[in-house]
């Protein structure tokens, strides 16, 4: 197996790694990023689909995001600049402002990612150390490094750590996450719903977007389902083409909308979409053992927190030491 080395290698190219990356990067340190995703996106996914002949993309994971931190605030900015995300107003939570990212929700985490080293499509399995250098075997290759920063959801965190850092692995091992079943539907005909948003935490589908009606998006109608935590947990286990008929049914109960057959249903499992934040500190960096971890149940299950917990990480590395000649 090749033998990869990097100052830095950092598990997990969504939001939390790459801010954590962007940050390292910048301040002059070697970052590689490992990723198990084919591409940009981890819960800021957007898959495409033809319909129809047209190409098409659906966000089916995060939906939008806001900003309440300034350094957060100042990078939306940015990205704006850019033309990676645009306002949502129809999305709007009181006094925050939503937004989204463009052409699909993962524009920012592709932004992010230009000019990194990220290996995409390559699984972490196994960390252990070796002449006091880390080592990450993902089947086809190991990677090694003299720090390792995990950024994956907090169960994959612990299985991970569990072997090589105990102590660090007990944090997400306190976290649980709430699964989400999404479904991805296209129809030949707008749905006769007035809003473009219909949220209800309480009923069987939590949210419901026109994902056709977001900023930058083009092409048929498309919506986008994600279930309650109870009732994605009621059919956790279903084959996914079972799930797009039953959720599209439970819409349709919800809003008394006439839901015609859908030219296009898929479905996808989140298994660790929303997860209880832990308690403490945006992140955990051992100084001693140069081993770390990001996520957004560090901070709060929103982009935003996992942002900054990638940040705080990454200013945790910086404050060590000195890099690594």
């Amino acid at each position: 197996m090749d033998n990869q080395h990097s100052d830095i290698l950092i598990v997990g190219a969504g939001m939390a790694g790459l801010s954590c990356a962007v940050r390292l990067a910048g301040a002059g340190r070697d970052v590689r990023v490992l990723d198990k995703g084919r591409g940009p996106g981890g819960r800021m996914a957007a898959r495409r689909a033809d319909i129809d002949g047209e190409t098409v993309g659906f966000d089916h994971g995060a939906q939008f995001f806001t900003a309440r931190d300034p350094r957060f605030q100042s990078t939306i900015e940015q990205w704006q600049e850019r033309g990676v995300v645009a306002r949502w107003p129809e999305a709007d939570t009181g006094e925050d402002k939503a937004w989204v990212g463009t052409p699909g929700m993962n524009g920012p985490i592709r932004a992010m990612a230009d000019g990194l080293d990220v290996r995409w499509g390559v699984r972490a399995m196994n960390i252990s150390q070796l002449n006091g250098q880390y080592r990450v075997d993902t089947g086809d290759a190991v990677y090694s490094a003299n720090i390792v920063l995990i950024a994956v959801p907090a169960e994959q965190a612990s299985d991970l750590l569990t072997d090589i850092d105990p102590e660090l692995a007990s944090v997400p091992a306190q976290v649980v996450s709430e699964p989400c079943w999404a479904v991805m539907a296209g129809f030949a005909q707008p749905l006769p719903i007035a809003s473009d948003c219909v949220a209800d935490h309480d009923a069987r589908i939590a949210w419901a977007a026109r994902n056709s009606a977001k900023p930058g998006r083009t092409g048929v109608e498309c919506w986008v389902l994600h279930a309650s935590a109870d009732r994605s947990a009621e059919i956790i286990d279903l084959p996914k083409e079972e799930v797009g008929p039953i959720l599209l049914k439970d819409f349709a109960d919800q809003t008394g909308a006439i839901v015609g057959a859908p030219i296009h249903v898929t479905a996808h499992r989140w298994l660790y979409a929303k997860p209880a934040a832990a308690t403490g500190e945006p992140a955990r960096f051992d100084a001693d053992a140069q081993i770390g971890i990001a996520g957004d149940y560090l901070h709060s299950p929103r982009v935003e927190g996992a942002w900054i917990s990638g940040i705080a990480l990454a200013d945790a590395v910086l404050g060590s030491q000195s890099p690594s000649p």
